[in-house]
């Protein structure tokens, strides 16, 4: 996890996919990976188009680069699409008849390209007597997205909006399923490996079946090493550390160190891992030295200053706290304010 790239769109590229559910913490994502930036810089890169927000796999929002969205969704969305086609019908009211009033009333909404605010969309899906409350608006975009009409636009003041995506981005060339599957398993492996293929079939939403056929389909790109039983696949180039490199990061909630693998016990002590990964699956924003996550931190957002509180899973050394306030000051900087660290509980 070096800051080795100098746009955010070349963040985005190599990681193929960023959580971004926590819309101002996948901003963060990128710009952590980065030589230098700026929240700004990275949603203008939004703005331009290069990189978007949209949900290209297991049901959850991503940003990702503007030339993958298309192949990304047709191999990983069908998938998505019909294990949850029940439960909304069910629980929300939500079928293929509604759906096809929905798009209807959504290409002619966007039709000029230009982006719309989501509480706009939803007045206008309101009007044409397609109700969005209790939830029902948030599977009406996922849905749309899913099946790539719609994907979002840059923010307006604090408000997400979306576009249509055909309208908003160039035509790519379609991939065929194995090349599509080949791609995603290369450029997983080289951006996140040493990786086994349950972590990449948890990642992408993939049966294992197909992600230990991805993998397969690769191996004379990569290569794999064998560790207490389990074979782990990383490009080859990569160096398989015994001991982690020296380095401090102040990750952001649902970042990929963590989210882009099942079994996450290389980072997070078990006996602190319901402290970082909630029963619910929601991931916190946490401090990594050495590799291990040490503790987690949130921020408290001023006009011209951010306050962090942290909770310690164990002391730090005196070395170990100045570089946790080096990169605290460099996320004040991307913030464009004064950043520092109100202690919290050990």
């Amino acid at each position: 996890m070096e800051a080795a790239f100098a746009a955010p769109a070349d963040v985005v590229s190599w990681l193929v996919a960023v959580q971004a559910q926590d819309y101002l913490g996948s901003l963060w994502a990128v710009g952590l990976r980065m030589q230098e930036a700026s929240e700004a810089s990275v949603e203008q890169a939004i703005a331009e188009r290069r990189i978007v927000r949209t949900w290209p796999m297991r049901g959850t929002l991503h940003l990702v680069g503007a030339a993958d969205v298309r192949w990304l969704q047709r191999l990983l969305a069908p998938r998505v699409l019909a294990a949850n086609a029940a439960r909304i019908k069910r629980d929300y009211g939500l079928d293929e008849s509604v759906f096809k009033r929905c798009r209807k009333v959504v290409e002619k909404t966007l039709r000029d390209g230009e982006p719309i605010t989501r509480n706009a969309l939803y007045q206008v899906l309101d009007a044409a007597n397609i109700a969005t409350a209790n939830q029902r608006g948030i599977h009406i975009t996922g849905q749309l997205a899913h099946e790539r009409l719609i994907c979002g636009g840059p923010r307006e003041g604090r408000q997400p909006t979306f576009v249509l995506l055909d309208a908003w981005l160039p035509p790519t060339p379609v991939k065929s399923r194995d090349e599509a599957l080949a791609e995603l398993a290369l450029r997983y492996i080289r951006s996140r490996g040493p990786a086994t293929a349950q972590d990449f079939a948890w990642w992408s939403g993939l049966t294992v079946k197909d992600a230990q056929a991805a993998f397969a389909s690769v191996h004379a790109l990569v290569r794999q090493e064998t560790i207490d039983g389990k074979v782990f696949w990383l490009a080859p180039e990569a160096e398989l550390a015994r001991k982690p490199r020296k380095s401090v990061h102040l990750l952001p909630p649902f970042d990929e160190y963590l989210v882009g693998y099942k079994d996450r016990s290389a980072a997070v002590d078990p006996a602190f891992n319901r402290q970082v990964i909630g029963i619910n699956g929601l991931v916190g924003a946490s401090i990594v030295i050495d590799g291990r996550i040490v503790g987690t931190w949130k921020r408290s957002l001023g006009p011209d200053r951010v306050d962090l509180a942290w909770t310690l899973f164990r002391d730090l050394t005196k070395t170990e706290r100045s570089a946790v306030d080096v990169v605290v000051r460099r996320y004040g900087r991307f913030l464009g304010r004064t950043a520092k660290i109100a202690e919290g509980p050990r």
